[in-house]
């Protein structure tokens, strides 16, 4: 199947509901993002901890990693996955999450969408993230330079399985693995939600009454930024990762 992106642009394509199984950005979609520039107000976000720059870096996963490497340039791709895991470790950072927990909470949503097989609605593919981690964790955790512990895991495992599942649909089960991780779930599901402004529909940008983080309205700017930033640089012709690397870099995130 071909990578190719469609001649229309995913805005048109969006308008038409005729959006392709796998969605890339293009510079029309991007001129179309940047018009529609929320009125936000002024808001001021810290460079992240050390520790934290130090997991964004290693948070652009490797293709084999994901169960269709043609997504690795997509809207569920590398630039997806690396712009959620700053915005989980900014998340975390308001929060005052420690350095595990912030680690745990990253690595989360470095790898959430790992499973993906392609861009619409494909349903599961959390779980089957959750699955795929738990048989790989000894991988994972030393691709991030860590040791997996059979807490870090579980944690992971539940809200990546859970990130996908929308709260009010939550069975007995989904509540009960809720119960032990919920900080860790609120926040990927935050900082997922908080990367939609990539979506080529306003409708599907990110709705504040869907989530459970304080943090998540005063980083919506930010979002947004990083969004516009690392997809025109990525149509620039830099890759993925350094792509957002440099978006993080001009808004003093990492240094």
């Amino acid at each position: 199947m071909s990578t190719t992106p469609p001649a229309d642009s995913l805005v048109e394509l969006a308008a038409r509901k005729q959006l392709p199984h796998h969605q890339f950005t293009d510079h029309a979609t991007v001129r179309w993002i940047e018009a529609n520039r929320p009125d936000f107000p002024d808001s001021v976000t810290s460079a992240l901890r050390a520790t934290s720059q130090r997991l964004v870096y290693r948070s652009a996963i490797p293709t084999v990693w994901m169960a269709n490497p043609q997504l690795a340039d997509s809207l569920h791709g590398v630039r997806h996955a690396m712009r959620t895991a700053t915005l989980a470790a900014l998340l975390a950072d308001a929060d005052d999450l420690n350095e595990d927990d912030t680690a745990t909470l990253v690595i989360a949503a470095a790898v959430h969408d790992c499973r993906r097989v392609h861009d619409k609605d494909d349903r599961g593919h959390g779980a089957r993230a959750a699955i795929w981690l738990t048989d790989n964790a000894d991988t994972v955790w030393a691709h991030f330079h860590m040791a997996p512990t059979p807490h870090r895991i579980v944690s992971v495992a539940t809200a990546v399985r859970l990130h996908d599942v929308p709260y009010d649909v939550f069975a007995p089960d989904d509540l009960t693995d809720y119960a032990r991780t919920r900080h860790i779930t609120d926040l990927l599901k935050a900082a997922d939600a908080l990367d939609r402004y990539r979506l080529p529909k306003l409708s599907w940008w990110p709705d504040p009454s869907r989530i459970r983080a304080a943090a998540f309205t005063s980083l919506r700017p930010t979002a947004f930024e990083l969004v516009v930033a690392s997809e025109a640089a990525h149509l620039a012709g830099i890759d993925s990762a350094d792509a957002v690397l440099k978006a993080l870099e001009q808004r003093g995130l990492i240094t």
